[in-house]
């Protein structure tokens, strides 16, 4: 059996077992898509929106990238914030970094990558805002852990921002956006204590 053939099966036991649990899960999963929640993470693979925050599939809406960046050009980011905001109505977007992120690593780094530069370069801005606060800072783990933290309070203030969501702030609709930060090395969430929810703030 291939590697890919496993997937198949794995996905066959997963549903099977979906099926046993909640005989009615995937009929009703196929009529309505209303989570109240968007996830705006790291395209790491150990960082898994739905199982880190024990949600069944169609609860959260989520969009992934390197290092969970919300840039005003990513016309791909910013699809999925409209679509969350202004058809499926939810209430909460949260920006979730993630200590140890590769993204964060090569971005403290001089050595150039290739492609990914272009987009690093947004944490790269984020640190030279900050180049005093991670001055401070010797140790190069702390560091990284640091700019992780640095990097979600950016992009919140870039959700924020986006007409999308001040748009729907001036229409007076519920919304509240989130700064959160994930310990790979716990299985934990932080609050970086960084909701706004509403333009004034």
């Amino acid at each position: 059996m291939s590697n890919l053939d496993q997937l198949f099966e794995n996905n066959k036991v997963w549903a099977d077992s979906m099926l046993e649990n909640q005989p009615d899960f995937f009929e009703m999963l196929s009529k309505q898509q209303k989570p109240e929640y968007l996830w705006i993470g790291c395209a790491d693979s150990r960082v898994p929106a739905n199982e880190i925050i024990n949600l069944l599939p169609g609860e959260v809406f989520v969009h992934r990238n390197i290092a969970n960046v919300v840039v005003h050009t990513d016309l791909n980011c910013l699809s999925v914030i409209q679509f969350a905001v202004d058809v499926l109505k939810v209430k909460h977007i949260m920006v979730v970094g993630h200590y140890g992120c590769g993204g964060i690593q090569a971005a403290l780094k001089s050595k150039q990558i290739g492609l990914m530069d272009n987009w690093l370069n947004h944490i790269k801005d984020v640190s030279r805002l900050h180049q005093d606060q991670l001055d401070q800072v010797t140790d190069h783990q702390e560091k990284c852990d640091l700019l992780c933290e640095l990097n979600v309070v950016e992009q919140v203030t870039n959700v924020c921002q986006t007409s999308i969501v001040r748009r729907a702030w001036e229409n007076g609709q519920e919304l509240h956006v989130h700064g959160w930060i994930y310990s790979i090395g716990n299985g934990l969430i932080k609050d970086l204590d960084v909701t706004v929810s509403k333009e004034k703030e």
